[in-house]
């Protein structure tokens, strides 16, 4: 279930939206809402219909690009002998993600992803509990 409408993500731009575009719109804001679940469905009605609309913008565009791909940092252009060469920015080419001011907006901005290195030793094992490989059925 969606938590954005075309009108919504309209009034957000001054673009407007082809028929053929309408039914991916669709589709988008529904995988907004999957997305927006996941971090955090407890957030307000207001701040879930606001960063659908982001997300969906961020993946579709503005409009006004030219045809410019969306997340282009630099791009070339030639006529003759026809090359066309882009460079796109990392996780911004037409894909549904959340950015910094939506994590923040559904109140997640200060969770980090948790991770371990190889190169960190390893934790020392608490005070009575035996070492590794050895205790029962070791």
């Amino acid at each position: 279930m969606a938590y954005a409408t075309k009108a919504d993500v309209e009034a957000r731009t001054t673009r407007s939206f082809t028929a053929a575009e309408e039914g991916v719109m669709a589709n988008l804001l529904d995988d907004a809402a999957i997305l927006i679940d996941g971090c955090n469905a407890g957030a307000s009605a207001a701040a879930k219909l606001a960063v659908s609309c982001r997300m969906v913008l961020r993946a579709m565009g503005d409009g006004d690009g030219g045809g410019i791909p969306i997340g282009a940092t630099q791009g070339s252009l030639t006529a003759g002998p026809y090359t066309q060469s882009w460079t796109v920015g990392s996780g911004s080419a037409g894909e549904l993600y959340l950015g910094k001011a939506d994590r923040a907006l559904l109140g997640i901005g200060g969770r980090s992803i948790a991770f371990v290195s190889p190169l960190d030793p390893p934790e020392a094992p608490a005070p009575g509990a035996a070492p590794a490989g050895e205790g029962a059925g070791a």
